[in-house]
């Protein structure tokens, strides 16, 4: 399974799904990443945390942590 936090810089790549529970899970729901949106990586942190990424046209910071969570193809 490939996740958005090994997604190199530049690229982009469709959300598979989306894993966690409860409250992180819809979290990450609730900013727009969802089954089959594409996703843009720009920039790491200089200590890789966070990600910048663009989602649904939106500019958006992402923890690595979260990152983990969604699955990309």
């Amino acid at each position: 399974m490939k996740t958005l936090k090994e997604t190199p810089i530049g690229k982009t790549v469709r959300v598979v799904r989306v894993h966690g529970e409860g409250a992180i899970r819809r979290h990450i729901m609730d900013m727009g990443i969802t089954r089959g949106v594409e996703v843009t990586v720009h920039k790491v942190a200089p200590l890789g945390d966070p990600l910048q990424i663009t989602v649904r046209g939106y500019e958006l910071s992402l923890r690595k942590e979260d990152a983990e969570k969604i699955e990309i193809e």
